[in-house]
């Protein structure tokens, strides 16, 4: 009676739960060259719609109407500012001077002299000279005498074709001309605007245009323009505009302008039109961003957005901007996710989960970038969204386009010789099965079911194919179990193998747990059997560890998933040994040390049939108290040393365990080669 007892063994062990999202090379080199070549042009399509979304027809307008919603909704709300106040003729003033255009430049001339002597900090007046009028006399000499420094409008007719012709710039040209030496001097007030007409960002410098009234009027705090986008503030209360404006008509009546110095001294004055039709520019908050949020204004007077950038100026508010090639690496890396969750398999409630994580963090970052005060302008967020989803659409369908015919071999190969979660791997990556001959370390695993050929020349066909089924259904589900590969079955035996055709931690103790669990398997079938069934014989189980060849081999019209080699023929030896050392499973030294187990027993170094290397033979002896393990493996090591008493030693141990067969067959070999040889199985 063999020591491997009948302690129970888990029949699963731990798995791995993560399954390995199928490589997109893979994919996409099976799906064949015109495909690759049209998935490729469309990741490639989806990487410069990540990027460029602003520069692309329809996509452009609604990324302005999402960036002015998100500028609109993050804006700062401030108290009016306290160093910018705007003087302006207005629809009124025009009724009572009788003048639209050019607006009177008496007024303006004798409104300026009651500015200039109430102490501002700088004066900046956004009306172009561009005609003659009665009153420039006085106007020019007002100019030339202020003490405030001043800056008047300009422009040329290349950049501002719409509004000025080349006789007006050359009138405009004369009358700067004839401020020369004085504190006044000429700025840029050339605004720019969006195809939708909206004002965004800073105007660019040109070489031929002074710098912009903004610079002007405070260079001191000028910031770089190019690029930037504005930063307009909403009134934190709807009484209270962020700028404060004046009619201008209040400042020839000398009492009142009296009255009004203490709001312009020292303050930044900024003079030009707040009128019905003229000089009027839509802006953020206009348009889309009014109609969903509403109180946030309508168009505003050009003058306004000068004051919004000479207040920006004065806070140095140069909004950071992320850079182009971040912008870049932020496409790249949406294009990427979008690849790999289209490729990654995921239950309905994962996949929903992964979706919409993605969906938040697209719509988010770019809330977020602006409610931490950078320049969202020109972040291409829809861009990102609709790259996205083409990168995942172009993925999704190459890879269904394989899929079908990589799961379609896989199934053929694996049939039911595989684990669950290694087939599923597999399914997932298919070149984890070579289609060619690897050499790689596995353990092997033969079994045997003794007197089988006897007992089924005893019994009908029918009768005889059921037990079989039965019998091989045991067995293959302890192997599937603990994570082994069911190579074959011939007749009653099964053999399988571990570290193929995906190792996997725990290789080594998974078999030897199955082999033990394969002999207990098959004690189980015989107990199951009638009482009147003829008496069937033990499961015998070898267990070797070694170099195989595994692969699919076979002709063109079958393949077969295998192992060849000599560590194949070992594991045999091994199982056929059993019958002649009295024992049921045994193990080689060289897959007992790679077990991680400690209930192997040694039963000494025998020639296995056919073989001219010895093998130290293992057998799993669990119930057998450690110390008399430890005894006799100290034991057949010192009869191996020939030394004297070691053989008288183990024939005691055998005798102290009357039904150990196997201990009794291991007395008589070391008896018989008493100086340590190997004993010769013949």
């Amino acid at each position: 009676m063999s020591m491997i007892g009948a302690v129970r063994v888990d029949q699963a062990p731990p798995r791995g739960l993560r399954r390995r999202v199928a490589l997109i090379w893979r994919a996409l080199r099976d799906a064949g060259g015109p495909r690759l070549a049209l998935t490729a042009a469309m990741l490639a399509a989806a990487l410069l719609v990540a990027r460029h979304g602003w520069q692309l027809p329809l996509l452009g307008d609604a990324e302005r109407v999402a960036y002015d919603l998100r500028m609109t909704a993050f804006a700062p709300r401030v108290a009016q500012d306290p160093r910018i106040v705007l003087i302006v003729y207005t629809d009124q003033t025009l009724i009572a001077t009788r003048k639209r255009a050019p607006l009177d430049r008496g007024l303006l001339a004798r409104a300026l002299r009651a500015i200039d002597a109430q102490g501002p900090r700088a004066i900046g007046i956004d009306i172009l000279f561009d005609q003659p009028q009665d009153e420039d006399p006085a106007l020019i000499a007002t100019l030339r005498a202020m003490k405030t420094p001043t800056a008047i409008a300009y422009a040329e007719a290349r950049s501002n074709r719409d509004d000025l012709i080349a006789e007006q710039e050359a009138f405009l040209r004369g009358f700067v001309a004839r401020l020369a030496g004085s504190r006044t001097r000429p700025a840029s007030i050339r605004l720019e605007v969006d195809a939708d007409k909206v004002a965004r960002r800073w105007p660019q410098p040109l070489p031929q245009l002074p710098a912009s009234l903004a610079a002007t009027l405070a260079p001191e705090r000028a910031i770089d323009a190019r690029a930037r986008a504005i930063r307009y503030r909403l009134p934190r209360s709807a009484g209270r505009p962020v700028f404060a404006s004046l009619p201008i008509d209040l400042f020839v009546d000398p009492a009142l302008a009296s009255a009004l110095a203490p709001r312009i001294r020292g303050r930044y004055v900024l003079i030009g039109g707040d009128i019905t039709d003229m000089d009027r520019f839509d802006v953020p908050m206009t348009g889309f961003a009014a109609a969903a949020l509403p109180g946030t204004g309508h168009d505003v007077p050009g003058l306004e957005v000068h004051a919004t950038l000479l207040a920006q100026a004065l806070d140095r508010a140069a909004l950071p901007r992320p850079p182009g090639l971040a912008l870049w690496l932020a496409a790249l890396l949406v294009v990427l996710a979008a690849t790999l969750t289209s490729l990654t398999e995921l239950s309905v409630p994962r996949m929903i989960a992964a979706l919409l994580a993605q969906a938040v963090l697209l719509l988010g970052v770019p809330l977020l970038l602006q409610a931490q005060g950078l320049d969202t302008l020109y972040l291409p967020a829809l861009g990102w969204l609709i790259g996205w989803a083409l990168a995942y659409a172009t993925v999704g369908s190459a890879a269904r386009a394989v899929g079908t015919l990589q799961r379609r071999f896989a199934q053929s190969a694996l049939g039911k010789f595989l684990p669950r979660d290694i087939a599923r791997r597999i399914l997932d990556d298919p070149s984890r099965l070579a289609l060619h001959g690897e050499r790689r370390d596995i353990y092997v695993l033969f079994s045997d079911l003794e007197g089988f050929t006897q007992l089924s020349h005893s019994l009908p066909p029918e009768q005889v194919a059921r037990l079989l089924n039965q019998y091989l259904d045991r067995l293959s589900k302890v192997v599937l179990d603990h994570g082994g590969t069911i190579d074959k079955f011939v007749g009653d035996a099964v053999v399988a193998f571990w570290g193929a055709p995906i190792a996997q931690t725990g290789d080594g103790q998974n078999a030897a747990r199955a082999a033990l669990a394969m002999w207990q398997a098959g004690e189980a079938f015989r107990r199951d059997l009638p009482d009147d069934f003829p008496p069937v014989g033990r499961t015998r189980v070898g267990l070797h560890y070694g170099t195989a060849i595994v692969g699919n081999f076979g002709g063109e019209g079958r393949i077969q998933y295998t192992a060849l080699g000599d560590t194949m023929n070992t594991a045999a030896r091994l199982e056929a040994a059993n019958k002649q050392l009295g024992t049921s499973v045994l193990a080689s030294r060289e897959a007992i040390e790679r077990s991680g187990l400690d209930w192997w027993r040694p039963l000494g170094r025998v020639r296995l049939r056919g073989r001219a290397t010895p093998v130290d033979l293992f057998e799993p002896a669990p119930d057998m108290p450690s110390g008399e393990r430890e005894r006799l493996a100290q034991l057949i090591k010192a009869a191996a040393r020939g030394e004297p008493g070691a053989a008288e030693a183990i024939a005691a141990l055998a005798r102290h365990h009357p039904g150990d067969d196997a201990l009794a067959n291991l007395s008589r070999r070391v008896a018989r080669c008493p100086q340590g040889d190997a004993y010769d199985l013949a």
